[in-house]
């Protein structure tokens, strides 16, 4: 029998990403798949792109088919080595012995060589699973916080490598974070041959926020404040995506003193905090008599936030 390159049956490199080897399997698909090819042995060469993706898809699959060696060539004969033991499983199905249909075709003797056994083969991609599709969504923060229902228009490749237009009206439950992942079952790419379909993969994003920065679930706030708010202490209304609230700020209080509110953040189990950091404010000294009041306090409360410098 002779040896089969997968690789230059892929037309890609043997250290090709698991990305560039589906999108060379999409292209060549679409070019020779035997209902919409007009190329010569367009059947025979979609078989072989066939067997080649089921091995180089499956990471178990390639690690054992590259043990064998980069140094074989397509028109050499191919025994496997003595005590051949492949790392990788087969995952397929068992052949059907007693059909003889066209569209019943086989993997070759060569891959039966490196993962069959006991005289099994394995049909060819006709009962894959599709694969998985991956896509981005960005929603607000205050949907973030609700939930929401949008409508998500996706451009699917098919089985043939064309692209299927499909809008889907996805739901996006309260507390979604950034960077996860909301799973939509069998709304990825077709499987093959009467295969189950594979799934979508939607990647959360939360666009960027006039008030509020996100930290996972807890929600930070920089609250603006007086200096004497700040000296003496007040009760302060805070925004917070449920509503407004009422904060104790405790007298003597810093910029960049930073105050709990517990359970203001993103809905969860448990649900996120809110922090409200302060920054101390100045009014402007637009006034003489603004000025009067500032020199009233240097004078009266004599101050000097360095002295631990020149201590």
């Amino acid at each position: 029998m002779r040896y089969k390159d997968y690789y230059a049956i892929m037309g890609v490199p043997r250290t090709a990403s698991a990305e560039e080897i589906k999108r060379a399997y999409r292209k060549l698909a679409h070019k020779y798949h035997p209902d919409v090819s007009k190329e010569k042995e367009a059947e025979e060469r979609f078989k072989e792109l066939g067997e080649a993706y089921e091995v180089l898809r499956d990471p178990e699959k390639r690690a054992a088919y590259d043990q064998l060696g980069p140094n074989w060539r397509a028109d050499q004969d191919f025994t496997p080595p003595p005590g051949w033991r492949p790392t990788g499983g087969t995952r397929g199905h068992a052949r059907d012995q007693s059909s003889h249909r066209p569209d019943a075709a086989h993997f070759s003797d060569f891959f039966e060589s490196i993962f069959g056994g006991g005289g099994g083969g394995f049909r060819r991609t006709a009962s894959m699973r599709g694969e998985d599709e991956h896509a981005e969504l960005t929603i607000t923060l205050e949907e973030a916080y609700t939930g929401v229902t949008r409508s998500v228009r996706l451009s699917i490749p098919t089985a043939d490598g064309r692209t299927d237009v499909r809008t889907l009206n996805v739901h996006i439950p309260a507390g979604v974070q950034a960077g996860q992942q909301v799973r939509l079952t069998g709304q990825g790419s077709p499987g093959h041959g009467g295969g189950p379909p594979g799934d979508l993969y939607l990647e959360i994003h939360i666009a960027p926020h006039a008030r509020y920065q996100v930290d996972g679930r807890d929600l930070h706030l920089t609250m603006p404040v007086a200096p004497w708010e700040a000296a003496l202490g007040a009760t302060l209304t805070v925004p917070t995506l449920g509503g407004k609230v009422d904060l104790k700020v405790p007298a003597g209080s810093q910029t960049g003193q930073k105050l709990r509110l517990r359970g203001r953040g993103l809905p969860g189990n448990p649900p996120g905090d809110e922090y409200v950091v302060l920054e101390i404010v100045n009014p402007r000294m637009d006034s003489d008599r603004a000025q009067a009041l500032y020199k009233q306090l240097a004078e009266e409360l004599p101050f000097n936030p360095r002295a631990h410098w020149e201590a």
